[in-house]
């Protein structure tokens, strides 16, 4: 057993001593991870519960696809696809299913070519080849942090900023902190949204007494503007439980009580952690690299090919 064990050790330290120190990360990146040439992804498709081994390469294409209007600049649909590539791989390292993910936003869209084909209409030739040269110019790459794949999370619209993981999710993860994302006012359409319900549907929904008045006694928010939580009638809310109860766009809201009706004033689109998918269009647009955009938006990280 020690024979061994000093044998695998020699295999591993010699290759750094001839090519020395500086190459030392990557070999120990290329020891981990191996070749990722012939990965498949098993992705569980939603429609018809079935498990479908996809290619690594074509999931990613399918994800890009799925998740990302290919309207944008080939700069950002490079970031998405590095991302996604990472999230997979991510989620099949540690997945205990008898998939790796599913195709839906409870992991990342995934969509096939005949369902490329419908969405795309006219422009599936002009569209589908965008795609395919997103994720073949970056193929293999992936996001690591401390040599480790990262949990490559994106959202649609920030409100300006990014949002620290642990004022989201119940995890602090270092890569994923509140960063700048200005372009998002510009670029997305979905940049500001309003919603309005009764007096009555609001209190219903969140299960107060709809024959009392809306009284909002308190609101913790985040540093970047979010709503954390908010006390309503004396009882406490999870932002998120409102923003699930009035299908809000996000949780940077605020709460205007007119007479019986209440407004919701809404900026952002999702979580609001990791990469704004309109602030990386618009960091593209500006002529940011994809790389530039992906280290932007996961700090300290790099973008290692491991193919």
């Amino acid at each position: 057993m020690k024979k061994i064990f000093l044998f695998t050790l020699l295999i591993i330290i010699i290759p750094l001593l001839i090519i020395g120190l500086s190459n030392s990360e990557d070999i120990i990146i290329k020891i981990k991870y191996g070749s990722i040439s012939n990965k498949v992804i098993k992705v569980k498709r939603n429609k018809t519960n079935e498990i479908v081994e996809v290619p690594l390469e074509e999931y990613v294409i399918g994800v890009v696809a799925g998740e990302m209007p290919a309207s944008f600049n080939i700069e950002a649909l490079k970031a998405q696809a590095v991302a996604s590539r990472t999230y997979a791989l991510k989620k099949s390292e540690s997945s205990k299913n008898d998939y790796d993910v599913v195709d839906t936003t409870s992991n990342q869209v995934y969509i096939d070519y005949d369902e490329m084909k419908e969405k795309w209409q006219n422009n599936y030739d002009t569209y589908v080849s965008k795609v395919k040269e997103a994720v073949a110019q970056t193929k293999g790459e992936v996001v690591l942090y401390n040599n480790n794949l990262i949990d490559a999370m994106f959202f649609s619209t920030s409100n300006g900023y990014t949002e620290n993981s642990e004022d989201v999710f119940s995890s602090n993860m270092p890569y994923l902190v509140s960063v700048d994302s200005s372009w998002d006012k510009e670029e997305s359409p979905v940049f500001s949204s309003t919603k309005e319900v009764s007096k009555s549907e609001f209190l219903f929904n969140l299960g107060l007494d709809t024959k009392d008045s809306i009284n909002i006694e308190s609101i913790e928010k985040t540093n970047t503007g979010r709503v954390k939580t908010i006390v309503i009638n004396g009882k406490k809310f999870e932002s998120s439980k409102i923003r699930s109860a009035f299908d809000l766009k996000s949780t940077s809201f605020t709460i205007n009580v007119n007479n019986d009706k209440v407004v919701f004033n809404v900026n952002g689109y999702g979580h609001g952690v990791g990469m704004s998918q309109y602030g990386a269009n618009g960091m593209a647009k500006a002529g940011y690299k994809y790389n530039d955009i992906l280290t932007h938006y996961y700090k300290n990280c790099d973008i290692k090919k491991i193919n």
